[in-house]
């Protein structure tokens, strides 16, 4: 492993000093899953690695019905698994963290590290982006945020500055009557990437659909808004033909590669497959919803 200066700064304005002083050239360390053995691999050679645990508050995850979801940057995934009021609001995101690597990862990784790191089958990153998540960057030039699906911008690159830190993701709190789904499908269940995965998120009022979010992940280098999808449902009553329907212009948005995991067309026809039914399973639930508040 190649030397590096190590540093713990407590607070934000010290850290995001450090990433200025340095250039470019320094890692930011919170689960560390990634980057631990990135550096042991050689592929990354950061300079200087600055550790954001000693800052008070990254670790906070809360809720409140006005304020929607906070998840700190030092939150691990599993915090953000067993909670009960994100399995409760925010189903999607809580499939998605149970779904992703192993329970010792999941004990270490943080969401935020994960939708920093942009990978295309990021597990994380769609049920966000469907659920209207943003993320907050503090930096030398003070507090800014952004859309989730405006921060990804590549595979493997966000529009973060040099000197910013991700400091905590907000979700929105869910309108009454919806339902989330977030379903993955890889070679195997557990502790593998997706090769198609689908978030959704789907909203009724007197019977009709309200909105719908449809976020289609590991087809595209950055997470696909299935945009004329969400269009087909919107204001109208869903039913099966038109779940169908909206699954296979979802399989049209898709811009899958093929590799070694699987082909574009076998991809293309996945989007379709699991599109149908996180709509259907979405749907379920946000009738659930309307029948519990009658």
């Amino acid at each position: 492993m190649r030397a590096f200066e190590y540093f713990e700064p407590a607070t934000l304005a010290e850290a995001s000093a450090m990433l200025h002083r340095c250039g470019g050239k320094a890692s930011v360390l919170a689960g560390g899953t990634d980057l631990l053995v990135q550096i042991k691999e050689s592929v990354r050679k950061p300079e200087q690695v600055i550790n954001l645990k000693k800052i008070p508050g990254m670790d906070v995850l809360t809720f409140d019905p006005v304020n929607g979801l906070r998840i700190g940057a030092l939150v691990t995934t599993r915090a953000v698994e067993t909670s009960g009021l994100v399995q409760r609001h925010y189903a999607g995101l809580a499939k998605a963290v149970t779904d992703f690597a192993s329970i010792q990862v999941r004990h270490r990784a943080t969401v935020v590290g994960n939708v920093c790191r942009a990978s295309p089958s990021a597990d994380s990153i769609a049920p966000l982006v469907a659920d209207g998540a943003s993320v907050h960057l503090y930096g030398m030039s003070g507090s800014r945020e952004l859309r989730v699906e405006d921060f990804v911008t590549g595979v493997g690159k966000t529009a973060i500055a040099p000197d910013e830190i991700v400091t905590r993701i907000t979700v929105p709190p869910p309108r009454a009557n919806t339902g989330k789904v977030y379903l993955k499908h890889g070679r195997r269940v557990q502790m593998e990437l997706a090769t198609v995965g689908v978030a959704v998120s789907l909203t009724l009022e007197d019977g009709h659909c309200a909105d719908a979010g449809i976020v289609l992940a590991a087809v595209g280098p950055t997470p696909v808004r299935a945009a004329r999808a969400e269009q087909l449902l919107r204001g109208q009553r869903v039913t099966d033909a038109l779940i169908l329907q909206a699954a296979h212009a979802a399989m049209d948005e898709a811009r899958p590669i093929s590799d070694v995991r699987a082909s574009a067309a076998y991809r293309r026809q996945m989007v379709s497959v699991l599109t149908r039914r996180a709509l259907e399973q979405a749907l379920e639930a946000a009738l659930r919803g309307a029948s519990c508040e009658k």
